[in-house]
């Protein structure tokens, strides 16, 4: 097996033998520049979290890569791929894999692409790393599937926006990710001043009253709140239309955060991406008395929010205390017991 960290490309696949899966993987040393993937953007990428030789979620990255092959018109044998990458999670056993698709170079000129098999052909690249993923809390989903729970953070409202698309693109996990990367680096700003004011004005208290900026929420172009930096959102407000009344004979939450309230997420439908983990919370919760509601999150309900937690496939989920807003106002939340059982 290569090093971790390498880069692999794997050749065309098929779900021949193991042998000859086992053939099909190189490592890249150099990537040609009339790549579309640098070039235009022109493919995909999934990134997956890796527990005991285990790719966590995989049913769900399977999907992705149906979805999006099918979106951007190219030829991809998921069932084939993902017995590879099963057997990557074996020798990695704990830590990420990340993979990229891009469309093969083309015969054409510019960013055209041939309405043929050589047109949705594509390049897949594979990056094993080895690397801790924080499983100490986790929590059970109704369908019993494990979620792992992050530490408690605040967030923060950022003033970069994303874009909206249109369909197909709007949702998938794209390589055109330079509004993300903006809003990502807004982020880090904020994170480094918050740390150097915190650091002027408390030297003699301990380390661990540091500033727990965890995540950043983000707006589209329509000035609707959408997803963090790295993360779908899902929110609760404090007067909730559509929340049902407590039924004393059928008890909802047994101590579970996620079976407290009524939950919601935004839309995907005009930008953002649709989320591995996102789609898995849903998934989880929809035989629940109280499903995830699809509702848009605008400026009027930040005041009114009264729970807030990002999440993604490597992370689970990432609850928040406080969302400070571009005003400078804070929403607190109330303090909930987060409990795997």
């Amino acid at each position: 097996m290569p090093p971790s960290n390498s880069w692999l490309r794997l050749q065309p696949l098929s779900a021949a033998s193991d042998d000859e899966a086992e053939t099909a993987l190189t490592v890249v040393t150099t990537l040609p520049l009339d790549n579309r993937g640098l070039a235009y953007g022109d493919g995909f990428f999934t990134t997956m979290g890796v527990i005991d030789g285990r790719i966590l979620w995989s049913s769900y990255h399977q999907q992705r890569l149906d979805s999006h092959a099918s979106a951007l018109h190219l030829d991809i044998d998921s069932r084939a791929l993902l017995a590879t990458l099963h057997r990557q999670a074996k020798h990695l056993q704990q830590g990420m894999l990340k993979l990229i698709v891009t469309r093969a170079v083309q015969d054409v000129l510019g960013y055209g692409y041939t309405p043929s098999t050589s047109g949705s052909a594509c390049e897949i690249w594979l990056k094993s790393s080895a690397m801790p993923l924080a499983t100490a809390e986790q929590m059970s989903l109704p369908d019993g599937c494990l979620v792992p729970v992050q530490p408690v953070a605040s967030a923060i409202c950022l003033s970069s926006q994303i874009a909206c698309l249109p369909p197909p693109l709007a949702g998938l996990k794209s390589l055109n990710r330079l509004d993300t990367v903006l809003a990502s680096a807004e982020l880090q700003r904020i994170k480094a001043q918050e740390l150097t004011s915190h650091s002027l004005q408390t030297k003699h208290l301990p380390a661990n009253t540091e500033p727990n900026i965890g995540e950043g929420l983000l707006r589209d172009m329509s000035g609707q709140w959408v997803e963090g930096t790295m993360s779908n959102v899902f929110y609760q407000l404090s007067e909730s239309p559509f929340a049902k009344s407590s039924n004393p004979s059928h008890p909802q939450n047994n101590g579970n955060y996620l079976s407290t309230g009524q939950w919601y997420t935004p839309s995907m439908a005009q930008s953002g991406v649709a989320g591995v983990m996102r789609q898995a919370l849903i998934d989880g919760l929809s035989s629940t008395e109280q499903p995830v509601i699809i509702r848009s999150l605008s400026d009027e309900d930040l005041p009114q929010l009264s729970q807030l937690f990002f999440c993604n496939a490597l992370r689970g989920i990432m609850p928040m205390s406080s969302l400070t807003l571009l005003s400078g106002e804070v929403v607190g939340f109330k303090s909930q017991k987060i409990s795997a059982k």
